[in-house]
């Protein structure tokens, strides 16, 4: 007697059979390979604030001197050298004074190695190890912008005090106090959060505390521009030196263009809906 049969067999197996995937394309499977590699899978992760996700971030493996000219970057350069030329040759193309001709050229020189820390650092982010050299390459261009400006300022209060001059009796003076009272909380709440973490309750906390040093970073830099910008209007740098102001414009305009496109949302704790 032979075994009955279960004439729904057939029909279950051609059902599972129909609802199984087809077998992979390899073709197919490589271009996605491809295409996920070009957009990460959460495009906000790597979105700059303006341009595409991945337009400002540092590939890995890639020199870190190429995060100065990444994505929008080349035109802060630009900026930068366009201020520099301006400043330096207005400076040494009339006669030099000991105790005010430092103080254009060496906050000028500070400004830029400023932004240049900013610009290195920004693009960082896609492995521990180019968050770690971006970090030590930012921490030494901020204490040599920290030194310009010290001798910039020192050079001036010198003149000043020497001279029976006063204090903040112009626009860029003001600035120029504000912005030195923010890029030294700046430094020092920037060394605490990398170099003693505990005194701000652990790793954990201070790296919770990492997008509001980027935000003051952020305010630091446009009073910085503007300071710049009012610099170009004083008597000495405008009457004595000569100094085009729609040069010194164009040059914190393009700094301007250059650097804040290429902030990443994700660092500011910023998402954008998908």
């Amino acid at each position: 007697m032979s075994p009955p049969t279960d004439s729904s067999q057939p029909a279950t197996y051609a059902a599972v059979a129909a609802a199984a995937p087809p077998p992979p394309n390899t073709s197919t499977d490589h271009t996605n390979n491809n295409n996920d590699a070009a957009h990460p899978a959460n495009p906000s992760e790597s979105e700059p604030l303006l341009g595409r996700p991945g337009d400002a971030v540092q590939k890995p493996n890639a020199p870190m001197i190429r995060n100065l000219w990444l994505g929008t970057g080349w035109l802060a350069l630009a900026g930068c050298v366009i201020l520099l030329a301006e400043i330096w040759a207005s400076v040494f193309t009339h006669p030099t004074l000991p105790l005010v001709s430092p103080h254009p050229l060496l906050q000028s020189l500070g400004a830029v190695t400023l932004i240049q820390a900013i610009l290195v650092l920004q693009p960082t982010g896609a492995t521990p190890e180019s968050k770690i050299l971006g970090q030590r390459a930012h921490a030494t261009l901020m204490v040599l912008a920290l030194l310009l400006f010290v001798g910039g300022v020192s050079v001036i209060e010198t003149n000043k005090h020497v001279n029976n001059m006063p204090h903040f009796h112009s626009a860029h003076g003001v600035l120029g106090f504000i912005g030195a009272v923010l890029f030294l909380g700046q430094y020092v709440f920037g060394v605490l959060m990398w170099a003693v973490p505990g005194v701000l309750g652990g790793e954990q906390k201070a790296k919770a505390l990492w997008k509001y040093h980027r935000y003051s970073g952020y305010g630091l830099l446009i009073v910085l521009l503007l300071a710049l910008l009012s610099a170009a209007e004083t008597d000495y740098v405008h009457k004595v030196l000569g100094v085009n102001v729609w040069i010194v414009a164009a040059a914190v305009l393009l700094i301007a263009v250059g650097v804040f496109p290429r902030i990443q949302l994700r660092k500011l704790g910023i998402q954008r809906s998908q």
